[in-house]
């Protein structure tokens, strides 16, 4: 009788752990939380040309002589800033951001930056693939990002690298 009192106890105290671990909460989301609370700075910029899925060429490394820090911050609020970029000083450019349904993509659309392009603004984060996120670093692919393409057609992918600041 006193073991099957001890099993019943047992039991009981498994269910009500299972019970309490199983609850879920619907606020919590990770992805947003690794964007949001710090800087994001910019290490790396390489641009990759394809023709369907073959890479055309060696990959152009860009930024390599700048020594602007160009800093890329999310806030809590969905708005965002990009500090800096294309290594133009004192620039800061403004917009909102989001994630798609399955968090695979950052849109930027409305973060207009300028850059040293002919028509000196851009939406460089548009539509963003997150490669890689992850408590230090953070990897955007942005271009053509098709999942189905003509493998006779030209793509140009941009990757930018960014690692987690510290906010001060």
């Amino acid at each position: 009788m006193k073991y099957k009192l001890q099993l019943l106890f047992l039991c009981v105290l498994v269910t009500i752990g299972l019970v309490v671990n199983s609850c879920s909460k619907d606020t919590q989301n990770n992805i947003q939380t690794l964007f949001v609370g710090s800087q994001w700075e910019l290490a790396s910029v390489q641009v990759t040309h394809y023709i369907g899925a073959s890479q055309v060429g060696l990959v152009d490394t860009l930024n390599t002589n700048c020594n602007n820090i160009q800093l890329f911050k999310f806030n809590a609020d969905n708005t965002c800033t990009y500090t800096n970029f294309d290594c133009l000083p004192n620039t800061t450019a403004k917009g909102h951001w989001s994630l798609s349904a399955d968090q695979l993509f950052l849109y930027a659309g409305d973060l207009v930056v300028q850059d040293t392009t002919t028509n000196h603004n851009s939406k460089p984060f548009q539509t963003a693939r997150i490669v890689n996120l992850g408590q230090y670093s953070l990897i955007l692919q942005t271009g053509n990002l098709e999942t189905y393409y003509p493998p006779t057609m030209a793509r140009t992918i941009t990757q930018y690298g960014f690692i987690r600041q510290k906010i001060q």
